[in-house]
């Protein structure tokens, strides 16, 4: 009798999380498309459903930069807004914002737009290609390995063509985008993109985490991964729910649609085009595809699929890291709970509270040596704050704990400076409304840290719309 019940309470919270989590996509859907379409009929000559441009400009083009007068100050590198899990970059849902508009605050930002399910790696290609131009390449042997093409979307001309170890960038990477950074970072140093044998970790100026997933997070065995392995899916989730709906969002192939969003699988081609009515049933058995062969975001997103990414990621001497981890949780007699009931998103609110309580199971071997539950009750729904940071896991990276800014300048290279703040996963992103007057004092100093703290000349270059001071 108590099996039957506690399997009725896990079918509860399935449905229930079901929901939510539909319900939170068809918000974000539905606005924007009303947005759009407001453009599109007061004349604003905005066309919803439009293909994006193979490359969004948002740079100086090579050209562009040649004919600026010598004489002037270099301009500033430009600051690379990556998007997390479920996200979108300029281009994609319209003319809504993952990062609410933050990216308006200078006039040298960039939004990629990159697979929002696609694994940390193939996103860490897509970046590369993004800024510097030319067709995406995943890699021989990882795409051989992983069963998917090996070439991906062509950018005829990069947003940032310029870059290299003398025209570094900034990057600010809100959950799984500060990994993507990571993994792009390590890449550049072991020259690991062909016929560029000149990248090195230099390229990366500065990295700021937000809410950066550098760890893992127990989440996602809430959401259907399996505890004892990180890898594999429990037959009945709600991941199991999301691997049918992609599946099938990519396999109908609609053209407006995909246009508008997109989970970023096409070097998979599971369109029925490509895979046709046996190819679906081999998708859906669980036969083929990102979801088969593991090379998708998830699995990277465990305590053990991080461990194994981590084991190879350096943290660079002549790079800034600054992270953000986020909380919404607090202890009430020793007990760890949410520390709001009104200011977490009801998106979050069931994981903040499961993820309080998570218990790694007995009869499965830790994740890690040392590894206690209690380290990681704390969390923002979303990703547990041990995770977000700095790099801990499997070798703890030189970090300083900053409680006011203005006391760890002058910044030190190759150290990660970390804050800890309130708020949920989603606090800073896709809705400024919510975070009010904190969206702009949190983006305005990682943005001023970037223009006036973080640089490798003497004196910083001129930034626009910034006054010295």
């Amino acid at each position: 009798m108590g099996m039957l019940s506690i399997g009725f309470l896990n079918l509860a919270e399935l449905l229930l999380s079901s929901v939510v989590h539909l319900l939170f996509g068809f918000y974000v859907f539905s606005t924007a498309v009303a947005s759009d379409l407001s453009k599109c009929f007061s004349g604003g000559g905005f066309h919803p459903f439009s293909h994006p441009n193979v490359v969004v400009k948002e740079e100086y083009s090579k050209g562009e930069m040649a004919s600026m007068d010598v004489s002037s100050p270099p301009p500033p590198p430009p600051i690379v807004l990556v998007h997390g899990i479920f996200g979108f970059g300029k281009g994609r849902l319209g003319g809504l914002s993952y990062f609410a508009g933050a990216e308006k605050k200078d006039d040298r930002v960039l939004v990629p737009d990159l697979g929002s399910l696609t694994s940390i790696h193939d996103r860490a290609r897509e970046l590369f290609y993004y800024l510097k131009g030319g067709m995406v390449d995943y890699g021989e042997e990882h795409s051989r390995i992983y069963g998917h093409s090996r070439f991906g979307k062509h950018y005829e001309q990069g947003n940032y063509p310029d870059w290299d170890e003398h025209h570094p960038v900034h990057f600010v990477g809100h959950s799984a985008g500060a990994q993507v950074v990571r993994v792009l970072q390590q890449m550049l140093a072991d020259k690991a993109f062909e016929g560029y044998g000149t990248t090195s970790e230099d390229w990366v100026l500065s990295l700021t985490a937000l809410s950066g997933a550098l760890n893992g997070t127990t989440r996602t065995y809430f959401d259907g991964m399996q505890p004892e392995d990180g890898r594999s899916m429990k037959t009945i989730s709600l991941l199991q729910l999301l691997r049918l709906g992609v599946i099938l969002y990519d396999w109908v192939d609609i053209t407006f649609l995909k246009n508008y969003y997109n989970f970023g699988f096409d070097h998979f081609e599971m369109a029925w085009k490509k895979a046709g009515l046996f190819g679906l049933i081999d998708l859906l058995l669980g036969n083929s595809g990102p979801f088969a062969s593991g090379d998708w975001i998830l699995p990277d997103l465990t305590i053990q699929g991080a461990m194994i990414s981590n084991e190879s990621l350096q943290t660079f001497p002549n790079t800034y890291y600054f992270s953000y981890a986020t909380r919404r949780t607090r202890k009430i007699m020793g007990i760890t709970v949410p520390s709001s009931l009104f200011g977490i998103h009801p998106l979050l609110f069931v994981r903040v509270l499961q993820m309080c309580q998570w218990r790694h199971p007995k009869n499965a071997p830790p994740p890690y040596k040392g590894y206690r539950d209690e380290d990681w009750e704390d969390n923002d729904g979303a990703l547990n704050t041990i995770s977000m940071t700095h790099p801990r896991l499997p070798v703890e990276h030189l970090s300083q704990f900053v409680i006011d800014d203005s006391k760890c300048h002058p910044l030190q290279p190759g150290i990660w400076y970390y804050k800890v703040i309130e708020a949920d996963h989603i606090f800073f992103i896709i809705n400024r409304e919510r975070a009010g007057v904190q969206f702009d004092l949190l983006y305005d100093s990682i943005f001023e840290r970037c223009r006036k703290h973080v640089f490798r000349m003497t004196p910083p270059p001129v930034v626009p719309n910034h006054s010295n001071h």
